[in-house]
């Protein structure tokens, strides 16, 4: 793995800082997409891979800041990361490492070169896409999230994005549905 240089965001002086994250557009985001994540009024965009056409990126960039990886569908672009690294910053203290990669579990724990990647980073949250399954979860130390699809449906999945909220209480994460622009809790959650 080739060391990259960490990308650095600071946060507003009392820590805050929201990302929203957004994942397998597939050349097709959903028609509110664009929209929900304008309403989250975020400081940066994350994007998990599977971009397909590149100009979708487009729209999101007039909204916020926007680091995106490579998914397994975005082979012709070269140019395109792997792996980014982001440091969340307030004043010199790093508050949250995340590592940023497009395939990085089986099941609900990482897969062993997503893990080592990790290890690499010191990463303290992987966010990633492929499966287009919202998901939340912890491998030992490590906190993984999966904001789901907003590219075209893929039945029984919902269309959902991903917003992570940085603030004095800690790290919060929660889905949204694309199609209702509600919170989205797995089924028998809500």
């Amino acid at each position: 793995m080739v060391r990259r240089v960490p990308k650095v965001v600071r946060t507003a002086p009392s820590g805050a800082l929201s990302l929203a994250v957004i994942s397998d557009t597939h050349s097709e985001p959903h028609a509110a997409a664009v929209g929900l994540v304008r309403e989250l009024a975020p400081d940066l965009i994350l994007h998990g891979g599977d971009i397909g056409r590149l100009s979708v990126l487009d729209r999101f960039e007039e909204v916020a800041p926007l680091v995106y990886v490579r998914g397994n569908i975005d082979g012709r672009a070269s140019d395109m990361p792997d792996l980014e690294e982001i440091h969340i910053r307030r004043g010199d203290q790093i508050l949250l490492r995340i590592m940023l990669t497009h395939i990085a579990v089986y099941g609900v724990r990482l897969q062993a070169e997503a893990r080592r990647m990790a290890q690499a980073c010191d990463a303290d949250l992987v966010v990633f896409g492929h499966s287009h399954v919202p998901f939340l979860g912890r491998d030992g130390r490590v906190a993984l999230f999966n904001p789901g699809s907003i590219g075209p449906r893929r039945p029984p999945l919902p269309i959902t994005l991903g917003h992570i909220q940085i603030g004095e209480g800690g790290v919060q994460f929660r889905h949204l549905d694309c199609e209702t622009g509600r919170v989205w809790l797995p089924p028998g959650m809500g």
